[in-house]
C-alpha cells in the first residue's frame, strides 16, 4: 500500500533516509506513519522545502490517505494547500486561533485572500 502512494520510494529501497531528497524524505516519514494503518494521521508541514510539483503530490497523496478512511490533520503555512485539502481550518496568529469556519469559506473570505493567499 504504502508503495502504491510513494512508487519513489520502491526504486529508493536500497538508499539510507538520510541520503534521499527532502521531499522523498517527506514521503519517507509519511510512509513509515501509514503503515501502522493509523485511525488518525498528523503531518506538520509536509510540504516545507518542497518544490510546487512535489508540493501537488504530497496533496494528492493526503486527499487519497483522506479517502482511506484516515483522519488527518495538517498544520501548513502554505494556506491555499491547507484550505484546499482540508474540511475546516483554523488560521493562527501568534498562536491565538485568529479564524476558523469551513475551509472554503476561508478561502472565499477577503481577509484571508489578502492576508495569506496573496490574491
Amino acid at each position: 500500500m504504502v508503495y502504491e502512494h510513494f512508487p519513489i520510494l520502491k526504486e529508493r529501497t536500497k538508499q539510507r533516509a538520510g541520503s534521499l531528497s527532502g521531499g522523498e524524505q517527506q514521503m519517507l516519514a509519511t510512509a513509515r506513519a501509514l503503515m501502522n494503518r493509523p485511525q488518525l494521521l498528523m503531518l506538520d508541514e509536509p510540504s516545507i522545502g518542497l518544490s510546487p510539483i512535489l508540493t501537488a503530490e504530497i496533496g494528492k497523496i493526503v486527499q487519497q490517505i483522506n479517502a482511506m478512511g484516515v483522519t488527518t490533520i495538517l498544520v501548513e503555512q502554505n494556506a491555499m494547500l491547507a484550505l484546499t485539502l482540508g474540511q475546516r481550518g483554523y488560521v493562527l496568529e501568534t498562536g491565538s486561533i485568529a479564524m476558523q469556519g469551513e475551509a472554503q469559506e476561508l478561502l472565499l473570505d477577503e481577509g484571508v485572500k489578502k492576508a495569506y493567499l496573496g490574491i
